[in-house]
């Protein structure tokens, strides 16, 4: 298993994802009990739900060491706990950090890269980083290829939506989802040239609507 730190790549990205939805009418409310629906809430989590896997860790020691290698730290320790192997990089694009988890044989990283279950895992991984930094994480977690899987599933979204309003309609809104994924969105529309979007909504609501420029 190895940490292989990056260069700073200048991004500027807004927050992470829940799993695939098709397009509607009016937005949904997601389950309030899943993963996926609370994480768009974490920033005001308190620090005392999250459970760290090394609950004997110091806070102060936290302050010495930066998001990612706290964040890769306690990926690597779940990796060992579930007998996986695994690659760690780190990357900072913006002042966030970017944690992927890859491997170069095989072995069961398959099983955690399902959509849901990087949601749940990136948000523990958040708190585990809130607890030793005391501050609010903001890290995005990628499992074995898992935001690429659901950029394509975005980009199948968004044709949805241009063939709707192809179809006569004059806006096409998008499921809720988190503002990193609603900006992902944002960009395969802008690429498109002839078509805009915008974020509508509050909270837990807030979903991209997709117009003619």
């Amino acid at each position: 298993m190895s940490l292989t730190p990056r260069a700073d790549t200048p991004r500027t990205d807004d927050d992470e994802s829940t799993g695939s939805q098709d397009l509607v009418e009016s937005p949904a409310t997601p389950d309030q009990g899943s993963a996926a629906a609370r994480v768009d809430q974490a920033e005001g989590a308190d620090l005392d739900e999250g459970t760290d896997l090394d609950e004997g860790a110091d806070l102060d020691e936290g302050a010495d060491l930066d998001e990612g290698d706290i964040a890769a730290d306690y990926i690597e320790e779940l990796l060992d706990i579930l007998d996986l192997d695994g690659d760690i990089d780190i990357e900072t694009r913006g002042g966030r950090s970017y944690i992927s988890v890859d491997s170069s044989g095989e072995n069961d990283l398959h099983l955690l890269s399902k959509p849901d279950t990087v949601t749940a895992l990136q948000e523990l991984t958040r708190i585990a980083v809130q607890t030793r930094t005391g501050e609010f994480s903001r890290l995005i977690l990628d499992v074995g290829g898992s935001r690429a899987t659901r950029e394509q599933e975005l980009t199948a979204l968004v044709d949805r939506a241009v063939a709707k309003l192809d179809e006569g309609a004059t806006a096409a809104s998008l499921p809720p989802m988190s503002s990193y994924e609603r900006k992902l969105v944002h960009d395969i529309v802008a690429s498109r040239g002839d078509f805009s979007s915008e974020s509508e909504g509050e909270g837990r609501d807030r979903h991209t609507v997709v117009t003619r420029a």
